[in-house]
């Protein structure tokens, strides 16, 4: 629903990759924001601004390199969009804090498990290559 995992991904990317890289993030479905994407992104020093979440249709381009899923509803809906496209498709499987219970706190630890898991696996992905590249 484009509230939680992805706009946290979006978030992280734009910070960690250089700026000539085209970052966004959409859904399925857009589903309302959530206050505790705010608050761990807060703690990391990014803000959604007045962001909102957002559908494909939503996209103003159409046109990407590669398409990264963090649930299986969307990378089947990946996987139909670019059926007959030359785009690469990765799932990175990523939990859904939502889901979460108990205290403020156990909640916001979810959402900061997702987040540094969402850290963790961008720089894997596409600055720990660059860095091994320069090194050879």
């Amino acid at each position: 629903m484009n509230a939680v995992r992805s706009p946290m991904a979006e978030q992280l990317a734009r910070r960690m990759l250089p700026a000539t890289i085209f970052v966004a993030s959409a859904g399925v479905r857009a589903g309302e924001r959530d206050p505790f994407v705010d608050a761990v992104l807060t703690e990391d020093g990014l803000t959604l601004g007045e962001r909102h979440p957002r559908t494909l249709d939503d996209l103003e381009d159409d046109y990407f390199d590669l398409i990264v899923t963090l649930a299986p509803e969307a990378h089947h809906a990946a996987l139909e969009l670019t059926r007959s496209l030359a785009v690469e498709v990765e799932y990175w499987p990523t939990a859904d804090p939502t889901g979460a219970g108990g205290t403020r706190e156990q909640i916001m630890a979810s959402y900061r498990d997702v987040r540094e898991r969402l850290k963790s696996r961008i720089s894997r992905r596409f600055l720990l290559p660059e860095a091994k590249k320069a090194t050879d």
